[in-house]
């Protein structure tokens, strides 16, 4: 490298990059966020999203990875690159660029690999606590591409068991876009994607017919994965 190019280089004032992981699960019911505990200043009592700092050999898929499994011993869990956050002023304590991820879990086939080292826990997106620096952003931005992929593309089934039946799935959305969604038409919609394959088996103990357990065609979602299957059209976002 020429000198006068290094020298350039050198000149320029360094910047740390973090990275910030808005983990989102559904535990049947909502959906919710996963928070950790920080004391940081005097806030000793501020919770924040889950976080790290991006290492000179890493890629940022790599230091997001290593990262959620540090905090979480979670792997092989849907993460998605959202958004990156450079004011100058968002962290106080030193010039942080921060890249946003989000992540999709099933909080039933996780929760006990939850690392316990970091006082993780789970909070209803409606009822979040105070975050930490421009962390609430994060989030909001965060459920508004959710919203607005899980509209168009079959991402919600990232957050469902591997097994499911078609109220757990209405639930699901409903949770996701917070409204109400009407039975037929959610279920006409949903079986005409092709996406759904139907077990023999049913879920008991919730009525007295019980419903049908369906899985994903794991072959055909791939494939669509990407496609606009206009999922829930008229739909909120």
């Amino acid at each position: 490298m020429r000198l006068d190019i290094l020298k350039q280089y050198q000149a320029q004032t360094k910047c740390l990059v973090a990275l910030d992981s808005i983990i989102f699960g559904f535990d049947g019911e909502e959906l919710k966020l996963l928070l950790v505990k920080r004391g940081i200043e005097d806030e000793h009592h501020t919770w924040s999203l889950m976080g790290g700092w991006v290492q000179p050999d890493e890629s940022l898929e790599g230091a997001s990875t290593r990262i959620l499994f540090e905090l979480t011993n979670l792997t092989d869990i849907y993460l998605e690159q959202l958004h990156t956050f450079g004011s100058p002023q968002r962290d106080p304590v030193e010039r942080t660029v921060s890249v946003a991820y989000f992540a999709l879990i099933n909080v039933e086939d996780y929760d006990h690999k939850l690392s316990k080292n970091f006082e993780a826990q789970w909070f209803p997106i409606q009822e979040l606590p105070k975050l930490l620096f421009d962390h609430g952003e994060m989030v909001e931005m965060a459920i508004q591409h959710l919203r607005y992929k899980a509209s168009q593309h079959p991402i919600g089934f990232e957050l469902l068991p591997e097994k499911f039946t078609i109220p757990q799935l209405q639930k699901l959305y409903e949770a996701i876009f917070g409204t109400e969604l009407d039975k037929r038409n959610f279920s006409r919609k949903l079986l005409s994607t092709n996406l759904l394959v139907k077990l023999d088996e049913k879920q008991k103990g919730f009525s007295k017919k019980g419903a049908f357990f369906y899985k994903i065609d794991e072959e055909k979602y791939k494939k669509q994965f990407n496609t606009f299957l206009n999922f829930l059209p008229g739909s909120a976002s």
